[in-house]
């Protein structure tokens, strides 16, 4: 049976042939499998070779709608509290308890990309020297480009104020955003004729969005599939390259080496003149 190469040697130029049907074809082909089957059930068995979820970093278009709702706690007792907001509505319920106080904010653009980093926020709420607050509940308004308000500023009835009923629709929304880490300082020891003051910096960080990937497309899976695959393939290539060479080159599986016939160098031949 007329042989074949099945392996060649890159430094010594040397082929090494075989019958197909010889026990070096076969320990051939199952290495080969080996090699290329092998990466791809480690990257399948890692749990992440098939993509389920993706995910961006997108610096969000945030500005403050300079839309507030504030109530200072007084006390214990039922209607211990001031309150104002920027609602008409909501402040014409509060009678008594309404207390405008001093705002100012301002909106900054730390990197000049045309985009808001940060809202710089100071209310300062006039007491009377018999008063002391002991708990505060503040709601800012931000627009985001899907925005959806979740404060009806023209309802004439209380409950649409309620901060129970905001959070619980505000957690009912597809889209959230989550003040975090808000390490608040409660400093004690107001003189009598200063007002309440709050000082808030709050910054727009880059969101990561994530988003599941039941319906990819074809060239997102095999991209993200294939870096996985081929990584493991490399390692795989290098070690059994190796076997390879030791198996054929040390006769392990009986082949018939084939080395080429190198051209001879031609011999300068010198002839002695007899003077």
């Amino acid at each position: 049976m007329a042989g074949v190469d099945l392996f060649s040697h890159p430094a010594l130029y040397t082929r090494y042939r075989a019958g197909l049907c010889s026990a070096a074809a076969l320990a051939l082909l199952l290495i080969t499998a080996f090699t290329y089957v092998t990466p791809l059930l480690v990257a399948y068995r890692s749990h992440g070779f098939w993509l389920k979820q993706s995910a961006y970093l997108e610096q969000p278009t945030v500005r403050f709608r300079y839309e507030v709702l504030f109530v200072a706690t007084m006390g214990s007792g039922p209607g211990s509290f001031l309150a104002w907001s920027t609602f008409p509505a909501f402040n014409r319920l509060q009678e008594d308890r309404l207390r405008v106080p001093l705002l100012s904010t301002r909106e900054e653009d730390k990197n000049q990309d045309g985009k808001m980093d940060q809202l710089h926020f100071k209310l300062e709420l006039p007491l009377r020297p018999t008063e002391h607050v002991v708990g505060i509940q503040l709601i800012l308004l931000f627009s985001y480009q899907l925005y959806v308000s979740v404060v009806n500023g023209t309802s004439p009835f209380a409950s649409d104020y309620d901060l129970a009923n905001i959070m619980a629709a505000y957690w009912d929304r597809n889209v959230t955003t989550v003040f975090s880490d808000p390490s608040p300082v409660w400093m004690t020891g107001r003189a009598t004729d200063t007002p309440f003051i709050i000082n808030a910096t709050i910054h727009y960080p880059m969101e990561v969005i994530l988003y599941p990937s039941k319906t990819p497309g074809f060239w997102e899976i095999i991209k993200f599939a294939w870096i996985q695959y081929v990584s493991i393939l490399l390692i795989f290539l290098w070690v059994f390259g190796r076997i390879k060479t030791f198996l054929f080159q040390n006769q392990v599986l009986t082949t018939i080496p084939v080395s080429p016939v190198l051209p001879v160098s031609p011999v300068l031949s010198y002839k002695q003149h007899l003077s």
